[in-house]
């Protein structure tokens, strides 16, 4: 299958550098790592060792594959859905945090294909990605159901040795996703901890109280999550990836934009329109955004 990834950080670059051990692949990213991925290859370490050669360009427009996919942070979906629309591509599937697929489907022809991953990655230097924890990834429909061509996609994942399912339930599977963001990023980044510490120590009354607030709005909106599903979900990430750092962590660390609006302005909005109380999720949202303010991050 060709696969254009469109987003060649640490979760593009790990998940297209796995793809490459059995596809055609291109990574779209910026130099310097573009640079040395193409002298010299992508490693990867950690929980997977690889050395690939796919393809590496800092322009994404104009292309055509049988599958993009899209792992941008979520603020760069509008930039990344203009590139995409001067391509042709069977599917685009997006690996982001938030929601951001319809915004995705509005701007493409392409059939969008709703996905998740709960690989960790991290980018340690120009042209070598550390996996930091084997997870999965579910494809399907935006809206639910069966379909041939998320089957597929499925395929070409596990024939790359990537574990992933193809999913009829991925209304339920996009908002369990949203609840675990919450829970995790916030926290973490205000207390700069762990993923493990933020759900297990002192503010795991706040990541659980975050995960269920997103379980309500899932639930108006008709996602079929409970609050103990989300809960339940919660506390399984942070377990299996304890000792990594949330990508909300990683950005306040360095002093970079965050996903606060991604993750909590999308609760808020869609708790707004549905008349749900999500008084956590609000204050999260607030802090964050006054700490990018401070630093210049944000217009308003």
């Amino acid at each position: 299958m060709e696969v254009l990834v469109y987003g060649a950080g640490a979760l593009g670059s790990l998940v297209g550098g796995l793809l490459a051990r059995a596809h055609d692949v291109t990574l779209v990213g910026r130099n310097p790592h573009v640079r040395q991925v193409r002298e010299e290859g992508l490693r990867i370490v950690g929980e997977i060792e690889a050395h690939v050669r796919p393809r590496a360009v800092t322009d994404g427009r104009g292309r055509s594959a049988d599958l993009a996919l899209v792992t941008t942070k979520a603020y760069d979906t509008d930039a990344a859905a203009r590139a995409l629309s001067t391509g042709e591509y069977d599917a685009v599937c997006s690996l982001q945090n938030g929601l951001t697929e319809e915004r995705l489907v509005t701007a493409l022809e392409s059939t969008v294909l709703a996905g998740t991953a709960s690989y960790g990655a991290r980018l340690l230097e120009p042209g070598r990605v550390r996996c930091t924890g084997i997870g999965e990834i579910a494809v399907g429909l935006l809206a639910g159901g069966e379909s041939p061509l998320a089957d597929r996609v499925a395929r070409a994942f596990d024939d790359a040795g990537i574990e992933a399912v193809a999913a009829a339930d991925m209304p339920r599977r996009r908002y369990e996703k949203l609840a675990v963001n919450a829970g995790i990023n916030g926290p973490s980044a205000l207390a700069r901890v762990t993923n493990g510490e933020a759900v297990e120590g002192p503010a795991g009354g706040t990541a659980r109280e975050a995960a269920r607030e997103v379980a309500r709005v899932a639930a108006a909106g008709g996602a079929d999550l409970t609050a103990a599903e989300a809960v339940d979900a919660l506390e399984r990430v942070a377990r299996e990836t304890a000792a990594n750092r949330s990508s909300m962590c990683e950005d306040v660390a360095t002093g970079r934009q965050t996903e606060v609006e991604s993750i909590y302005g999308t609760v808020l909005d869609r708790a707004d329109r549905r008349g749900v109380p999500v008084p956590t999720c609000r204050t999260l949202a607030s802090v964050i955004r006054a700490w990018e303010g401070g630093r210049g991050l944000r217009e308003n």
